[in-house]
């Protein structure tokens, strides 16, 4: 037994839980999923053409990828 490095709890084996492994990638994946959003759809080169929805859901990315960081 050991103590999972993640949730800090005993894991009855000698790694992490595999629950909080998952959960770990899975945010990492969403984090850089919302970094590259506007790179991967092409439209940080020009923000005119835009709707206003889709405006303000980047600017709502972009402010929770600097309260994140």
């Amino acid at each position: 037994m050991k103590i999972c490095s993640i949730c800090k709890k005993i894991s009855g084996s000698d790694q992490d839980h595999l629950d909080c492994l998952q959960k770990m990638r899975v945010e990492k994946e969403d984090l850089d999923f919302k970094s590259k959003i506007t790179e991967n759809l092409g439209l940080s080169n020009n923000s005119q053409d835009l709707g206003v929805e889709v405006k303000a859901i980047l600017e709502h990315l972009a402010r929770e990828k600097d309260v994140d960081e």
